[in-house]
C-alpha cells in the first residue's frame, strides 16, 4: 500500500462533522441513526406541541393577563422543545430546524382549531400542505456525497 493511501486511511476526514458531543447518544443523534421516518415525525409533533404550549404560555401572561405563574411551565415546555429538536436525525442544527419550520405551521394550525376554537380555512390547509412536502423533502431527500 502506498504511502498517501495508508495516510489518507488513517487522517480523519476534515469534511467530517464532529459526532462525539453532548446529546449524541441519543435515539436520533446523526445521519444513520435508527430513528425512522415514523419517529421523526413523532418528535417533530411533540417539540411543535412543547413550542406552541410555551408560546402560549407567554403569549396568556402577557396579551391575557393570565397569572406570571404560567410562565413555570411555558419555560419547562420551551426546553423540552429545544431538546427534542436535538433528537432529530440530521446532521446540521439548521437543517433541523428547516424542516421542523413545516411542521410547527401544520401544529399552529391544529392548535388554532382545537384549542382556540377557531378553524383554519381551505387556504391555511393548502399552505400546511406545502410546508409539510417542503419538511418532508428537506428531511428525506437524497444527498449527494
Amino acid at each position: 500500500m502506498p504511502a498517501a493511501d495508508a495516510m489518507r486511511r488513517t487522517e480523519p476526514n476534515r469534511t467530517e462533522p464532529n459526532r462525539t458531543g453532548p446529546g449524541r447518544a441519543g435515539p436520533g443523534g446523526a445521519e444513520g441513526d435508527p430513528m425512522t421516518p415514523a419517529l421523526t415525525a413523532v418528535t417533530y409533533v411533540a417539540a411543535a406541541l412543547a413550542e406552541i404550549a410555551g408560546c402560549f404560555a407567554m403569549w396568556s401572561w402577557l396579551r391575557s393577563g393570565a397569572s406570571g405563574l404560567w410562565l413555570v411551565p411555558g419555560l419547562a415546555s420551551l426546553a423540552l422543545f429545544a431538546f427534542l429538536l436535538t433528537l432529530v436525525p440530521v446532521e446540521a442544527a439548521g437543517r433541523a430546524y428547516a424542516a421542523y419550520g413545516g411542521v410547527y405551521i401544520a401544529a399552529s394550525l391544529g392548535w388554532l382549531w382545537l384549542v382556540e376554537g377557531s378553524r383554519p380555512d381551505r387556504w391555511d390547509m393548502a399552505g400546511a400542505g406545502l410546508c409539510l412536502v417542503g419538511a418532508a423533502i428537506i428531511l428525506w431527500a437524497p444527498r449527494g456525497a
